[in-house]
């Protein structure tokens, strides 16, 4: 007999889903699918099928399940699936993985190296690392990832589960989870993914009367049942497989089915003597085992579903070898197993079976055990690191410890949110608040409280968060000191900073300074002042960056006596960034200084933030973006994701700046696509403004305005990129149509953006091309230039190729017309690395040249003419060429085929007839040979030889075909 079906019954069409799921995974095509069902309806064993159908397809595989002990450990079951890559022997290689190597490295301890950074503990960075591994396992033959007992799953492990299945389409990879029926998160979870088409729920049902009698007949290893038996069964069983294969093992292991010469039969009145309660069918197999086996499997009991066997052997007393005994004869009864994520663990056979053993113990005898497996445990694992934290305060709770429970609760929420898991961190800490009451302790009250508001921002959970405000004014009346209080309302405003509720924020400051009065020490001042800096910011009024920056610096001054590292960083960069617009070389001091706190008080995600913004002001100052992919390795070194991702950013900015619109469009929508993904607004607007600004850039105004109402729906009208989409992106295109009216609209409405709600980014128009374009129109004169060239953002390297233009034209405008020429020269070096808007700037001053008599406006517009031709800007192709012929200078013809006359040649105005005939002069032929050749009069080919010969400056029909060899060459 086997104590297992060894075959799947009753689920043919579940297994036929599965097999296509893994299929369709091999060929790209992943999903997800989860298995439900109530206890012991075979959730797991289909599963396990699952899992041979993908190693006998040669897919790779990884398994994990949840805990149902006390409050759920973060990640656990993600942790266990991907440690079991490390226990066969044949690691995947994480390094390919770049910056989200590290990141994984919360996970998996073998992957964690010193100095890794957790990019401030983001669910969604971790979410995509975990992907990433995912798609780069299953590259080759594809991917499984089963996690079982998903109910009992914390909430950090189900937002990864939600990300990875909505992202799983177009990888290599297949999730299967199994979940109780129940309502719980994760069914809420799975049938949301349904919804969302995503994925797929595989709801099994009881087992129906033949497939029982099925199941009874594959564990029999015969197709011949007594009908007695299978009634029996299925009445007692209710058609739970679990339930049927512990009533036939009963049956048989009582002498009331034997095996005969002529197949199974019953002996006497069939009846079970183990009820349909499983209570009872546990109590029946312990009370076998003797007193000294019930009691290792009550304290088993009490420590969980899975328990290590060190502590049970603790808490006993037993030796070893009778410990052993003991647990092979549980194992024996079907009782437990071993525990194969992790040596000298157990785990019960049945989540039920723990259940059933404690309903066995009286209040009394639980708590007894209960407070010695804690003892036990304390003094196998001092300092209680990683799960073990919480599951002695759970043991603490039920054993009537109440003020240790609550400190253990309290610590576990700390290192739960250190670990980047808010939300059970949240659970943890409110059990902590939840068991003080109205404890004496009101420090200890405190310390919850503030981790709790800590934890609830972090989770976006705000509107819990303020719920608190009123505990805050109780642990006043309880006598906790007001610099004590202080701090809580600190941290609220924090919160209130992080909800953008502003106002808000600034009456809790106000709170904490009249608490702390004049006097206060610098410790609590400078995390005060901080976030004050912040309010500041957000708050309106065009004197906040006035405001913010001394909030800032006060704040610095105080952090650095203290010293308070973390909290003078964070107000240095705030300087860096207000005080760029005034002197870029300041604000990169100021960034230094980040750089150096960081490197000083080992601070890796701090000193890449530092190094990201200097290489910021080097790529604004010269357009250089060296400093920025340097600056961009190292965030991916230390797993710094988000500012990664701003670096990717700005290089797409960059591409587009630089007229590579080719290079630029896949890194857009790859950083587009990784924003969406990982839910990071403000990466997501900054590259919906590049989206805008690469189609306006190219003249095509529909692109433009679908990619700025993606932009808007990100709020983007109130955010700081909001004057850049006015000026790079409106303003540019209405150049691009030869609409100058439009664009100097789109620049004043940039303007007063910026006025109402002053912005960081320099490069919209202010300090450059506004200017450009009001000296044009004769609205603005020296003074104005004066003004805007002696600025920091009239020296950025963009703004810069304007500024100089605009001193060109005032040049030539007041007949120094050698200065001017000069100056556009220098002009045009400025303006080296950004193709378009240097074509555009030689068609914008070529008016000019030509009403006040200076410089060469007519090789600037056939240069802009040319340019704008091969981008198929047709608006500004066209009013070069209608200047060009006002100026009367011959204008070739736009035929197809125009493309073939080297570039050097179509700048001396060589049309394609023109260039055709040159090619024959090379080979010698008279005129009359070219004539026939391309079927024209001789007349038309001398015609087209002179003009050649003028053209190009050419004594000679000799020398111009001598000529012509060195054009073709070059």
């Amino acid at each position: 007999m086997h104590p297992h079906s060894p075959v799947v019954v009753g689920r043919d069409t579940e297994l036929t889903h599965l097999g296509h799921a893994l299929a369709s995974a091999r060929a790209g095509r992943g999903g997800a699918t989860f298995v439900t069902g109530e206890p012991g309806i075979g959730k797991s064993r289909l599963a396990l099928e699952g899992t041979g159908l993908a190693v006998a397809a040669g897919m790779r595989v990884l398994r994990g399940r949840a805990s149902g002990l006390g409050p759920a450990v973060p990640f656990r079951a993600l942790s266990e699936a991907l440690m079991s890559l490390l226990r066969g022997g044949n690691a995947p290689p994480v390094d390919t993985l770049g910056p989200y190597r590290p990141v994984l490295g919360r996970l998996v301890p073998d992957w964690h190296e010193p100095g890794d950074g957790t990019d401030g503990g983001s669910l969604v960075v971790l979410a995509e690392a975990v992907l990433r591994l995912i798609a780069l396992l299953g590259r080759d033959q594809g991917c499984l990832v089963v996690l079982e007992d998903l109910h009992d799953a914390d909430v950090e492990t189900l937002a990864v589960v939600e990300y990875v299945v909505d992202n799983l389409d177009g990888l290599p990879a297949l999730l299967v989870a199994t979940l109780r029926n129940g309502p719980c998160e994760a069914l809420r979870l799975a049938q949301a993914t349904v919804q969302r088409g995503a994925g797929t729920v595989l709801e099994l049902d009881r087992l129906g009367p033949p497939h029982v009698r099925e199941l009874i007949g594959a564990c029999l290893e015969t197709g011949d049942v007594p009908d007695v038996v299978a009634e029996q069964l299925w009445a007692d069983s209710g058609g739970s497989p679990y339930m049927v294969e512990e009533l036939l093992h009963g049956l048989v292991t009582n002498g009331q089915l034997v095996a005969g010469p002529d197949g199974w039969r019953v002996t006497g009145r069939i009846r079970t003597e183990v009820p349909a309660s499983l209570v009872r069918t546990i109590a029946e197999r312990t009370d076998r085992l003797g007193p000294q086996g019930r009691r290792m499997l009550s304290v088993a009991a009490v420590l969980g579903h899975r328990f290590p066997l060190s502590v049970v052997h603790t808490v006993t007393g037993l030796s070893y070898d009778e410990l052993l005994r003991h647990l092979h004869a549980g194992v024996a009864a079907r009782l437990v197993t071993t525990d194969e994520p992790a040596p000298d663990w157990y785990a019960f056979a049945h989540p039920l079976t723990g259940e059933a053993l404690l309903a066995r113990l009286t209040p009394t005898e639980q708590a007894e055990l209960s407070a010695q497996a804690a003892d036990a445990i304390e003094s196998l694992h001092p300092g209680l690191p990683g799960e073990w934290c919480q599951r002695v305060a759970a043991l603490r709770l039920r054993a009537g410890h109440g003020v240790e429970a609550t400190r253990l609760f309290a610590d576990a929420g700390r290192r739960a949110l250190a670990d980047g898991a808010p939300g059970s961190a949240v659970t943890l800490l409110e059990q902590a608040e939840a068991l003080l009451g109205d404890h004496e302790d009101t420090r200890l009250r405190a310390d919850v409280i503030e981790t709790l508001l800590y934890a609830l921002a972090e989770g976006s959970q705000f509107e819990r968060a303020f719920q608190l405000a009123h505990t805050l004014d109780d642990l006043g009346s309880a006598g906790l000191p007001a610099g004590r209080r202080a701090a809580l309302h600190v941290r609220l405003a924090w919160v209130a900073h992080l909800a953008g509720r502003w106002t808000d924020g600034l009456a809790q400051l106000a709170v904490a300074r009249k608490l702390l009065g004049p006097d206060a020490a610098d410790e609590d001042t400078a995390p005060l002042d901080a976030v004050d800096a912040d309010l500041a910011l957000e708050a309106p009024g065009a004197r906040r960056k006035e405001e913010a920056e001394q909030l800032a610096r006060r704040a610095v001054a105080a952090a650095e006596r203290v010293p308070l590292p973390t909290i003078a960083c964070q107000a240095w960069l705030a300087i860096g960034a207000i005080v760029r617009e005034r002197n870029l070389a300041e604000s990169t001091a100021c960034y230094e200084r980040v750089r150096d706190l960081a490197e000083n008080h080992h601070l890796p995600m701090w000193r890449v933030h530092g190094l990201v913004r200097m290489a910021g002001n080097e790529w604004l100052a010269e357009a250089d973006p060296e400093g920025l992919l340097t600056a961009g390795r190292e965030a991916q070194r230390v797993g710094a994701i988000t500012m990664g991702q701003i670096v990717d950013a700005t290089m797409a900015l960059h591409l587009v700046l630089c007229g590579d619109f080719t290079a630029a469009v896949p890194v857009i929508d790859e950083c587009w696509a990784a924003a969406r993904r990982m839910q990071l607004e403000l990466v997501g607007r900054h590259v919906l403004m590049s989206r805008a600004v690469v189609a306006a850039h190219q003249g095509r105004r529909r692109e433009m305005e679908a990619a700025l109402l993606d932009f808007q729906r990100l709020d983007g009208e109130r955010s700081q990129e909001q004057p850049m989409a006015l000026g790079l992106a409106r303003a540019f295109c209405a150049l691009l149509e030869e609409d100058r009216d439009r664009a100097r609209d789109d620049l004043a409405q940039a303007l007063a953006s910026d006025d109402v709600n002053p912005t960081t980014f320099s490069l919209y128009g202010r300090h450059g091309l506004d200017l450009l374009l009001a000296v044009l129109e004769g609205e603005a004169g020296w003074a104005r230039y004066e003004q805007v060239r002696d600025t920091a953002q009239g020296a950025m390297r963009w703004n810069r190729q304007f500024v100089e233009l605009s001193r060109a034209v005032l040049l030539g405008r007041s007949g120094r017309v050698g200065e001017a020429a000069a100056a556009v020269v220098t002009a045009q070096h400025s303006a080296a690395p950004f193709a378009m808007a240097r074509q555009l700037g030689l068609r914008l001053v070529a008016e000019a040249a030509v009403t006040d008599g200076w410089g060469d406006p007519a090789g600037w517009l056939r240069t802009a003419e040319e340019y704008f031709h091969d981008g198929q800007v047709p608006a500004v192709a066209s009013a070069c060429r209608g200047l060009l012929r006002q100026l009367g200078v011959s204008v070739q013809q736009r035929r197809a085929g125009t493309e073939r006359v080297p570039r050097t040649l179509r700048a001396l105005g060589v049309t394609l007839r023109e260039f055709e005939v040159l090619e024959l002069l090379i080979e010698r032929l008279d005129t009359r040979g070219i004539a026939e050749r391309l079927h024209i009069s001789p007349r038309t080919v001398e015609k087209h030889v002179a003009s050649l010969l003028t053209k190009t400056a050419s004594p000679d029909r000799p020398a111009l075909a001598k000529r012509a060899v060195d054009f073709l060459a070059g």
